[in-house]
């Protein structure tokens, strides 16, 4: 057995191509001469047939950073730092050449140049698995409609048209479709992973994914926007449905989720065949920002799996739309959708966007349509992209956090550090006041309610203020439905025997836990969920 392989040299900075076979050459004729020690035998070759390329490392300065952002108040101004920081190191990587920030920016982990969330990044020729994290194409889907059912009716229909929670659909719960079936799986990102795409459509799993059922309108303006910006046949829908053809008035159902285990087991791939060609071909590259060269057939197949990742996602909502229409017996007049965490290739650039909805005009130069959610007590804004290339033609996909969850949560415990039920019950009422709110295990996420995000308001202004996009027409909350609160890890069960400083270390640890359990879930290792 030769002492040199290919995988050696390719480890070792060589790229593949006839060079690796002339160093394998080399590195045989020295073999013959007795000489034994890898690391020595690696430096002859190298002398002889250099790497095409010495190793790539962070850059001493960050590439340019556009903010469309601006502090309010001395806690928006300390998570502006907190993004600014995150993202300078991020933008010092050799192959992300821009990068903006969204008026719902917050940063999204611990580890310096994680993107956070509301971040976008313009990398050449490459794709960064990191920079659209596990989630992949976490996306938003509304379908227009008519129906003489009251609300409540209306939520009670939906709840049995979606699902909520860990794990997927069981075997007599599934739900057909032929996205499962395309012949995809041969792609060594989704290969064994069909399973996952057919026990997960129409399920949209936890945290921050939603079902909302809203009351919208468009008005005479409102439709010839929509035909000037070349939606001709959503606004000719909506002609057709209206009494008058001058202004459509009906309901809308919205949903936000991503790809579900699916997804995050081709990201779990694609972030370890990223780190494996990243630390071939440079070094010093923190974790988060490790990518797949596009021009390499990992690279080519990692995309290929992205495609698909989107249409299953957008298959999953369109399930849980169709059997909501069916059981509801509503008549359906329009839909569409966009995604906000995905890639998007624009040339030989891949725009990156971890939760910033795309806003910029495409080949028949009109704008793209996209849905903003702010929170279940507000409306979702439905807007066209302005195309703004100072903030790489992104607008916020929400409205983000200030504070974490653990510190959302912090300021309704009691003395003893237990959670203090009846406040989070009051204020969650205050600020729902009038709404269907649901909760799919029963009981509230404080962190997923109006109290644990940005001011509505701000972020919306702030869309205007940069130019990001024009709003077309607002839905307006009537209810909504999420997982809320799974249960209490039973480490959090003996409340009453800890300090508080030993609870919020317990805390902290528990979100972190959350976490790290959702994704191993996704790799098919126990119950977590994303």
């Amino acid at each position: 057995m030769p002492i040199l392989n290919g995988n050696d040299l390719l480890e070792a900075g060589w790229r593949p191509g006839p060079e690796i076979g002339r160093a394998l050459a080399v590195a045989a004729e020295y073999e013959r001469k007795g000489i034994t020690d890898p690391k020595y035998l690696l430096k002859l070759v190298a002398k002889q047939v250099p790497p095409s390329a010495p190793k790539a490392e962070m850059r001493g300065t960050a590439a340019p950073l556009a903010e469309a952002i601006e502090a309010s108040c001395e806690v928006t101004a300390e998570n502006v730092k907190n993004v600014r920081r995150h993202m300078t190191e991020l933008l010092r990587v050799p192959v992300i050449e821009r990068g903006a920030i969204m008026p719902d920016a917050c940063p999204a982990g611990a580890a310096l140049g994680t993107i956070p969330v509301g971040g976008a990044i313009a990398v050449r020729n490459a794709i960064i698995p990191s920079a659209h994290s596990a989630d992949i194409c976490c996306s938003m889907y509304a379908t227009f409609f008519q129906s003489g059912k009251d609300v409540k009716e209306l939520l009670d229909d939906l709840m049995a048209s979606t699902r909520f929670g860990v794990g997927g659909r069981k075997a007599e719960e599934i739900v057909p479709h032929p996205v499962v079936d395309e012949p995809v799986w041969g792609n060594p990102f989704l290969s064994g992973l069909q399973e996952s795409a057919r026990v997960h459509i129409a399920d949209q799993g936890d945290g921050n994914h939603f079902a909302y059922l809203g009351h919208v309108e468009f008005g005479p303006d409102d439709l010839v926007k929509l035909e000037t910006a070349g939606k001709a046949e959503l606004a000719a829908r909506m002609r057709s449905a209206s009494v008058s053809g001058e202004r459509f008035e009906g309901l809308a159902l919205v949903t936000h989720h991503g790809s579900r285990a699916l997804g995050a087991k081709v990201y779990a791939r694609g972030q370890k065949a990223a780190t494996k060609h990243t630390n071939r071909v440079a070094q010093g590259i923190p974790d988060c920002a490790h990518w797949l060269d596009y021009s390499e057939s990992d690279g080519q197949s990692y995309w290929e799996a992205l495609q698909y990742v989107s249409r299953w996602t957008l298959a999953n909502h369109q399930s849980i739309h169709r059997r909501f229409v069916e059981r509801s017996g509503a008549n359906a007049v329009c839909e569409f959708g966009n995604e906000h965490n995905f890639v998007w290739k624009r040339g030989d650039l891949f725009l990156h966007g971890k939760g910033a909805t795309p806003a910029w005009k495409g080949e028949d130069r009109h704008p793209a349509l996209g849905l903003i959610p702010l929170n279940m007590a507000e409306p979702i804004l439905m807007v066209l992209g302005s195309d703004n290339a100072d903030y790489l033609s992104f607008a916020p996909h929400g409205a983000g956090r200030n504070v974490s969850r653990s510190a959302t949560l912090r300021a309704f415990r009691k003395e003893d550090g237990s959670l203090d039920e009846r406040r989070v019950q009051a204020e969650i009422a205050r600020r729902t006041a009038g709404l269907d709110i649901r909760w799919w295990y029963g009981r509230p996420d404080l962190s997923e309610s109006p109290v644990g995000y940005k001011n509505a308001a701000e972020v919306k202004a702030q869309i205007a203020r940069f130019g990001l996009a024009e709003i077309v027409t607002e839905i307006r909350p009537l209810g909504c439905i999420m997982a809320g609160d799974m249960g209490t890890p039973p480490w959090l069960r003996r409340e009453e025997q800890l300090t508080p400083k030993q609870l919020r270390q317990i805390e902290h640890r528990a979100d972190r836990r959350k976490t790290r359990q959702r994704l191993s879930h996704d790799r098919g290792e126990d119950d977590g969920d994303v």
